[in-house]
């Protein structure tokens, strides 16, 4: 995950300085990075990614990392805990006037289909575009 205001990233567990113990491999991670960056361009918004546990409730949890964000009002959180099999799309007040809670419920109901098919990579490099498109 991308490090900075754009992206909530997990506790990594890292081996030897440079092993990432997680779900994801680095090519699988240049994916997300990728995805995250062009629906930055594309819309002048700001998305991110959360990957890990959420705490109950789980939508004020995301909600809460999503206040976190440098800019809350023109950001996307896309919060993922695999385990708990839980997904949030927060959208804050400006990001929400371009991406309907309908057209993110779309979005998220494409990720989960990926996600039920064990391709985590997949179906978040998807919701990502999907949103992205919403938003122009």
């Amino acid at each position: 995950m991308r490090t900075g205001d754009t992206t909530v990233k997990p506790e990594p567990v890292r081996h030897d300085g440079d092993v990432l113990d997680g779900p994801f491999n680095v090519r699988q991670l240049l994916r997300i990075d990728e995805a995250l960056a062009a629906a930055d361009r594309q819309t002048g918004l700001t998305f991110s990614v959360y990957v890990g546990p959420l705490h109950e409730p789980v939508t004020g949890a995301a909600r809460g990392m999503h206040d976190r964000l440098a800019d809350p009002s023109e950001s996307v959180l896309v919060a993922v805990s695999p385990t708990q099999r839980k997904l949030e799309i927060v959208t804050g007040d400006l990001a929400a006037k371009r991406i309907p809670d309908r057209n993110a419920a779309l979005a998220a109901l494409s990720m989960t289909a990926a996600f039920g098919g064990g391709d985590l990579t997949r179906g978040i490099v998807d919701g990502l575009r999907m949103l992205a498109d919403q938003a122009g």
